[in-house]
């Protein structure tokens, strides 16, 4: 993805403090020349959090809305324009937030927050020929992504790359589960295909405190103590799972980004702060038992499925992109 060499960022990171938490993120991004290096005057900057669901707050199952504050607040500082964007799993962007503490952030900095379920999609792969793509995401000047460390009950771990399946449209996701069927391999090519053409400007990971267990939202938090950035997001994805002492080739997104060829090796990974040695954990709880992409689904309801999704949404969006 980037010709020079990567370049990824740790530190120690405890506090979702405010003041505290502002002086993580300077420090964190520094090596890169600050947010003024990703951000320009003008720019419509997508910060792209990780809202999975409303039902479970407190558990870490998406991003803190003290990060995306911060963010946000050093976005407007470089004279950027943020604005929220997702399409979770279950229910409305600005539902999902909301329940997640995000209000008064959202009136405070007065940011807009769209929900990637509309009709405005851009299809961007031969391979994946059903891959469309939020125009608003494709459109933003600059994307953010704020990831959240999770364990995840279908690809092992949930980093970078697979925060930016949110901005595939919410019906195309089902299709995506389907089409897939029991195949992760693919599944993790499709979001690695993803990833590289939303091509992140940056990726910040919060590892202040995880996810683990029965993720992406059944599992505990975790306290960690890291936060992590890169503009490389498959770079960034190879050196946290080293620290989780995952094999790499177990995560789906990342065995797929090594195949491809968009993910450095570990040594050749450049480290301003701390080496993901020095951060290196051994109990990270991983889910209890791998689910299928398609959720264990019987054929004939599959079956059924595929065609009733083929029917009603995905021919009427396909004909809505055509025209």
């Amino acid at each position: 993805m980037q010709t020079q060499t990567p370049t990824v960022s740790f530190i120690r990171a405890n506090s979702y403090e405010q003041d505290i938490l502002r002086k993580s993120l300077e420090t964190l991004l520094e090596p890169f020349g600050g947010m003024a290096a990703f951000v320009k005057p003008g720019n419509r900057v997508l910060l792209k959090p990780n809202l999975l669901t409303g039902a479970r707050p407190g558990k870490e199952c998406t991003t803190r809305s003290q990060l995306v504050y911060v963010v946000a607040q050093m976005v407007i500082e470089a004279g950027g324009k943020p604005f929220l964007g997702d399409s979770p799993a279950f229910g409305s962007a600005k539902g999902v937030a909301v329940a997640n503490g995000y209000q008064p952030i959202l009136e405070e900095l007065n940011l807009p927050i769209i929900d990637f379920q509309g009709v405005r999609y851009q299809t961007v792969s031969e391979e994946f020929n059903h891959l469309l793509l939020s125009q608003e995401a494709m459109e933003a000047d600059v994307v953010i992504n704020l990831p959240k460390v999770k364990s995840h009950a279908q690809l092992v771990l949930t980093l970078g790359v697979k925060n930016l399946f949110g901005c595939v449209p919410g019906k195309m996701k089902a299709w995506w589960h389907m089409e897939a069927g029991k195949d992760a391999n693919r599944f993790g090519e499709m979001l690695v295909e993803t990833a590289r053409t939303i091509n992140p400007n940056l990726t910040i990971l919060d590892g202040i405190i995880g996810h683990e267990g029965n993720g992406p939202s059944g599992g505990e938090p975790r306290s960690l103590g890291i936060l992590g950035a890169s503009p490389n997001v498959f770079a960034l994805d190879r050196a946290m799972v080293e620290i989780l002492n995952v094999p790499p080739i177990t995560v789906p997104t990342v065995a797929a980004s090594m195949r491809l060829g968009l993910c450095p090796e570990l040594n050749a990974i450049h480290y301003p702060c701390l080496h993901p040695e020095l951060l290196k954990i051994d109990d990270w709880r991983l889910p209890d038992k791998l689910v299928s992409i398609d959720f264990g689904m019987p054929r004939v309801i599959k079956s059924t499925f595929k065609h009733l999704y083929i029917k009603f949404i995905k021919e009427p969006i396909s004909a809505y992109v055509r025209s």
